[in-house]
């Protein structure tokens, strides 16, 4: 009689669980909404520390922090340059302005190709790339998050250097 008590009381536990999942499964995800910004209003704030000074970020949409699309823009000072790193992620980017210099592989001397306004290249996640601007640069980089940077050499994270002060 125990046993058969034990067992109703556990297929009354699944049936209620299976209940729950089913309704949570036909509540509507949140309707996503159009996004309108025009160049005017594109608000920069100072780049996160992972990045070097100097650079500027704008969110357009999404949380480059979390995992869901977003679209960003990055303005670079002449001459800004950013160390051979990988993202996690797959990146897209376009150059709005000035030129921005790609090296392809472990270093800052490795084969360069150079992007001018207009220009869009795509890089798969854990491709070892770096960067340099020149001119002021603006890009506009959008994918799925987390958006994230890491660095060949740890010594070249801007954020390990100022924590270390």
């Amino acid at each position: 009689m125990k046993t058969m008590l034990f067992s109703g009381a556990a297929c009354a536990v699944v049936f209620c669980c299976a209940a729950i999942a089913q309704a949570a499964a036909k509540k509507p995800a949140a309707k996503a909404e159009p996004v309108f910004v025009n160049a005017a209003e594109v608000k920069y704030g100072e780049a996160p520390p992972s990045l070097p000074k100097g650079g500027m970020i704008a969110v357009l949409h999404g949380d480059p922090s979390k995992k869901v699309p977003f679209a960003m823009r990055f303005k670079m000072p002449d001459g800004y340059r950013i160390a051979p790193h990988w993202h996690s992620m797959d990146e897209n980017l376009t150059v709005m302005s000035g030129t921005l210099v790609l090296h392809m592989g472990d270093k800052m001397d490795s084969p360069a190709h150079n992007l001018e306004a207009g220009a869009y290249h795509f890089l798969p996640g854990k491709m070892h790339h770096a960067a340099e601007a020149k001119g002021e640069t603006v890009l506009e980089l959008h994918g799925v998050g987390p958006f994230d940077i890491h660095y060949l050499n740890p010594a070249d994270d801007p954020s390990k250097a100022s924590a270390a002060k």
